[in-house]
């Protein structure tokens, strides 16, 4: 009777071991039960989508896995109903000695190439789609090394699974740290497109990173030391610039907003030479606000901790050039980042107050809360002074106007010419980070610099708030080719939409690859047009 009551509970745990469990969208089966489930080594496959009368189609290196283990994965893919429909698929254990977890993941549709209606390439973002979700689905197993399957695009790849699998661990206790697990490539050549994307998902991580962290771990002073941690060990030269050489260099806009905290804003200066030292640099310029209250202008309380990461342009940037240093790209690029907090006090900015910037023009601070461009203002006029650039790139979170416009689609994307707009498109629809193009029209200046009291406003009158702040980051690049991205609704929290290989409701890092694709298309035209 005994050895009865002991068989009947052996079937019913295999029962319980066997039967298909969900973990989020994708689906785990245990193949063979002898072995301990609990992995340390993943595989990720790809699947291409079934159409028609076909059968769905795993990649090269899916058929030569497949192979080796005598077939199982097909079978499997039969048996479980998997068509490859992007993004879904399923997780098996103990299918092989070696890879203790297989993710067979689906890539979409075979050969998907450029979508012109939705400006982006459909290939590469579905491997990134793809491989994200497998590396995702792998961590939650506890895989410690995953190998991924290039699925034709192993730049891509890389890009995605990297991303899928960061997290913000740093105010964990070590023992609940999620396992970030090490990424390898799967049965390819193609080492060097993999490292590229390693690279450019790692920059991108850099800058949730720095954006992710909160107010009080990430001031001025600390951003700063961050910077240099990143760049002076990839050859970039960092200068850091304290208050009393800001005051020096009469930059009083930005001093206006900073001297509403106690905490001491700093400015940097970055330099990285990948050319001729004589070569016209590219300049960057990242808002580096580390905590944006609104100052006298006081936002509400419910949202204010998303407000930590106004600082996302200036993470933004010099994840940009910690990229572009390890690629070694060919050029050169400056970059300006003034670092302070907008905070409400005896000695902050009152709304109607009126500064002299160093070109001699007064900007009226209409309201505290649109402090952005004035931090930015006497900074952008001193950096085209000091570097004289051949193109200038800011990257800030303004106005909630290309929220309201645009959610987290698509960064918006404001330029005087006609030629970097059309890079950072294409950059856009090779990162799968998109840029869509704002009017910088005569219309909107006159709204911000017809006053006869002073010259300029920080808001100018009417709705419109992005287009408004555009016009007025305008007035200070008067002779040179220039691009401001307003990264509002990109770079902070996903809360306007998500992106499967992102964190939801984390800092996103967003456009980091698509401005280290443009420094590339700059540096190497040749090379990015034959691309």
């Amino acid at each position: 009777m005994s050895s009865l009551r002991l068989t009947n509970w052996l079937t019913r745990s295999l029962l319980r071991y066997s039967k298909v469990q969900q973990i989020s969208r994708i689906q785990k089966r245990f193949y063979a039960v002898v072995d301990d489930p609990r992995v340390t080594k993943g595989l990720i496959l790809g699947v291409y989508q079934k159409e028609g009368e076909k059968d769905p189609k795993l990649t090269p290196s899916g058929d030569k896995f497949d192979d080796r283990v005598q077939g199982k994965v097909s079978e499997l893919i039969k048996e479980c109903n998997i068509t490859g429909t992007l993004g879904k698929g399923k997780v098996f254990n103990n299918i092989d000695q070696e890879y203790r977890s297989v993710a067979v993941i689906g890539v979409g549709r075979e050969g998907a190439g450029f979508n012109e209606l939705e400006m982006i390439d459909d290939g590469m973002e579905n491997v990134r789609i793809a491989t994200g979700v497998g590396a995702r689905s792998l961590q939650l197993q506890g895989c410690s090394e995953v190998f991924v399957d290039s699925m034709e695009y192993p730049e891509q790849a890389a890009e995605g699974s990297a991303l899928a699998v960061w997290r913000y661990n740093d105010n964990k206790q070590k023992k609940n740290r999620t396992n970030v697990p090490k990424l390898e490539l799967y049965d390819s050549p193609e080492v060097d497109a993999w490292t590229r994307g390693l690279f450019k998902a790692e920059a991108q991580n850099l800058a949730r990173r720095l954006s992710d962290a909160p107010a009080n771990q990430m001031t001025p002073t600390t951003f700063a030391q961050a910077t240099v941690d990143a760049l002076c060990p990839c050859g970039v030269t960092v200068e850091i610039r304290t208050m009393d050489w800001i005051e020096q260099q009469h930059l009083n806009s930005f001093l206006t907003i900073a001297k509403g905290s106690c905490e001491p804003p700093v400015l940097l200066e970055i330099s990285y030479c990948g050319t001729a030292p004589e070569d016209k640099p590219i300049l960057l310029l990242g808002k580096g606000m580390t905590f944006n209250s609104g100052g006298i202008c006081l936002r509400p309380a419910d949202g204010m901790e998303e407000y930590r990461g106004a600082m996302a342009g200036a993470a933004v940037v010099v994840a940009a050039i910690r990229a572009s240093a390890a690629l070694s790209l060919p050029v050169n690029i400056s970059a300006v980042i003034p670092l302070c907090e907008n905070m409400p006090s005896g000695m902050a900015v009152k709304p109607g107050d009126i500064v002299t910037l160093i070109n001699g023009r007064t900007l009226a601070i209409r309201n505290t809360d649109k402090a952005g461009v004035v931090v930015m203002a006497d900074p952008l006029l001193y950096a085209q002074n000091t570097y004289k650039p051949r193109l200038v790139v800011d990257v800030a979170t303004l106005g909630n106007g290309v929220v309201k416009g645009l959610g987290g689609g698509a960064t918006g994307i404001f330029s005087n010419s006609h030629y970097i707009w059309k890079q950072f498109q294409k950059a856009g629809s090779l990162t799968g980070d998109r840029m869509w193009r704002l009017p910088l029209w005569r219309y909107y200046r006159q709204l911000v610099a017809d006053n006869v009291s002073f010259d300029i406003s920080n808001d100018g009158v009417g709705p419109a708030s992005s287009c408004l702040a555009a016009a007025v980051l305008h007035e200070f690049v008067p002779c040179v080719d220039w691009a401001h991205l307003d990264i509002r609704g990109v770079g902070m929290l996903t809360r306007y939409g998500t992106v499967p290989y992102l964190l939801k409701n984390r800092m996103t890092g967003r456009p980091t690859r698509t401005l280290i694709q443009f420094l590339y298309q700059m540096a190497c035209p040749d090379a990015a047009q034959n691309k």
